[in-house]
């Protein structure tokens, strides 16, 4: 499974907004494309304002057919004016053992 993760700082204003955008990509990347497995939206533990995604595809194929989707460009243009990121923190595959 090839995994990615990032986190991206929010104006704090734009919290909610942030929280919806990024729940719906999720909710349409899982039902729609093929081969997203995970999409988790997680909000640091000392920063309200910091959120991290957690994504797993079937592999970097995958990941390429979402980071070319309709749903990754819709996520990127809503959130554009009041979010910094990514900043990418995992970019792998996960070893299987």
């Amino acid at each position: 499974m090839y995994h990615v993760a990032v986190y991206f700082d929010i104006k704090p204003e734009h919290r909610d907004d942030f929280i919806a955008t990024a729940l719906e990509d999720g909710r349409n990347s899982g039902a729609n494309e093929p081969g997203t497995r995970r999409f988790e939206l997680i909000v640091d533990e000392s920063n309200p304002n910091r959120f991290y995604l957690n994504e797993g595809y079937d592999d970097l194929d995958a990941f390429h057919t979402h980071a070319n989707g309709q749903y990754f460009k819709r996520f990127f243009e809503a959130i554009k004016d009041y979010a910094d990121g990514p900043t990418w923190l995992i970019k792998g595959t996960r070893i299987e053992g």
